[in-house]
């Protein structure tokens, strides 16, 4: 599990999918049997050993109050993954949507709202499932039309709305365009501009985009990677 807090990453895995390798990037780690939990140590890319549910819950609180401003990813590992993660999502309000990358001729629709590039997405209407919707809001959005081919690969991120805490999980999938003669960005989401791109272009843009999208976009390329 992946969540966003304000566009830094906060991933949920088992100890033991934690490598000698996969240690090098990171910055500091801490056992949490043996330190205390505290502010300070959220400095970096860090990764903390032996995580409760109390402590994921005592970390969320240390984010939501004031996020750190040279914390730059926080990795927690734990033998509970399920435990944890499910009261993680007990102290939101959770809201589903649905999104993806859509394909023509070897290139990737993106589009450019608020300032910002990304690809589209939006919320489940009511009766749906995460394909209806990725496809409904991509042609909404978009004004293409497209088929899913796969699924990519599902993000969470945080956002306070009429004072509720929610939780926005959205899934990812990788889809192939069936008609585009009607593309137009949909000037009612904000959205400026749409452009295909190759994957070259699009890792380009990207640096002025999310977190979230750019991890997208990653998980899409590896699954890529490793068919071929």
């Amino acid at each position: 599990m992946i969540i966003f807090f304000d566009d830094r990453p906060f991933k949920i895995v088992r100890t033991n999918q934690i490598s000698e390798t996969d240690t090098a990037q990171f910055d500091r780690i801490v056992d949490l049997r043996l330190t205390k939990l505290t502010k300070s140590l959220l400095t970096g890319h860090v990764l903390f050993l032996n995580t409760t549910a109390s402590t994921a819950v005592q970390a969320i609180s240390i984010l939501e109050k004031e996020m750190p401003g040279d914390l730059l990813s926080l990795t927690m590992a734990t033998r509970e993954k399920s435990e944890v993660e499910d009261k993680i999502k007990g102290l939101f309000k959770v809201i589903k949507a649905a999104g993806g990358v859509v394909v023509k001729d070897g290139k990737w629709l993106f589009m450019f709202r608020r300032k910002k590039w990304d690809l589209p997405k939006g919320k489940l209407d009511k009766g749906e499932n995460s394909k209806q919707a990725a496809v409904r809001e991509i042609e909404e959005e978009t004004g293409v039309k497209a088929v899913i081919r796969d699924r990519v690969c599902t993000t969470w991120h945080t956002y306070s709305l009429n004072n509720s805490r929610i939780l926005k999980r959205t899934k990812w999938y990788l889809l192939d365009c069936t008609d585009d003669s009607a593309m137009a960005p949909q000037a009612d989401e904000q959205i400026e501009k749409l452009s295909w791109l190759t994957q070259t272009e699009g890792q380009a843009i990207l640096v002025n985009s999310f977190s979230s999208i750019r991890y997208v976009v990653d998980s899409l390329k590896k699954q890529q990677e490793v068919k071929e």
